[in-house]
């Protein structure tokens, strides 16, 4: 069995465990309510880029073990909800890595199948963030991406820099980790020592009257 078969697989239980923490955490759903909030926080990201790339069946419907993924990483969070909350920062860090190796993989999807590498870059932050975005509007939170610390932006870097040592002829073991580290290292550092990306607009623009 393909190491990259594997990472994706244990990825997607860990967005499910994520998905399932989030919903209990804000609404107390019953057992329905958290699987379909794990499900859709662990395969929406890429059923939307396979979905925009054309690429059917979809991952899930062709491969019952990612359904399965879903359904243990939810049961998990069942058993262990007390551990996983006092282990927030590890998880914190699981799901880090989760979202470097789903940006690096959907790239590689979108770049088989022709796409322009600046595309097959969206496509890989997509399959990273847009599970949780999804999450956070179905538990009613402010979507990740919109909040202050750098989340999607560290995926497009990582997956710019993947094409751009794919271009070089890197090895490509090499170049999925290098990619996938630099992405870990900018979300842990971002997330440290609060670095965000400079506002829209400012605060004094904002609150300026319209003066007629």
């Amino acid at each position: 069995m393909h190491v990259q078969y594997i990472l994706e697989i244990i990825g997607t239980g860990l967005f499910a465990v994520s998905g399932s923490l989030a919903a209990n955490e804000k609404s107390k759903p019953d057992w329905f309510g958290v699987t379909f909030i794990g499900f859709i926080t662990s395969i929406g990201g890429g059923s939307l880029r396979d979905i925009l790339l054309g690429a059917y069946p979809l991952n899930w419907i062709k491969d019952i073990n990612f359904l399965y993924a879903v359904l243990t990483g939810i049961l998990l969070a069942s058993i262990f909800y007390k551990s996983f909350l006092k282990l927030r920062k590890s998880f914190f860090i699981f799901e880090t890595l989760g979202i470097a190796m789903f940006t690096i993989i959907g790239c590689e999807k979108a770049m088989s199948y022709g796409v322009n590498p600046m595309i097959a870059a969206i496509m890989g932050m997509f399959s990273a963030v847009m599970g949780g975005v999804l999450r956070d509007v179905l538990t009613n939170e402010i979507p990740v991406i919109f909040r202050k610390e750098i989340y999607a932006t560290a995926c497009l870097a990582g997956a710019f820099l993947y094409l751009a040592l794919d271009y070089l002829c890197v090895e490509r073991n090499l170049n999925l980790l290098l990619a996938m580290s630099f992405i870990f290292v900018i979300r842990i550092i971002a997330v440290k020592y609060n670095i965000s990306l400079p506002k829209f607009r400012k605060e004094d623009v904002l609150n300026e009257k319209i003066k007629i």
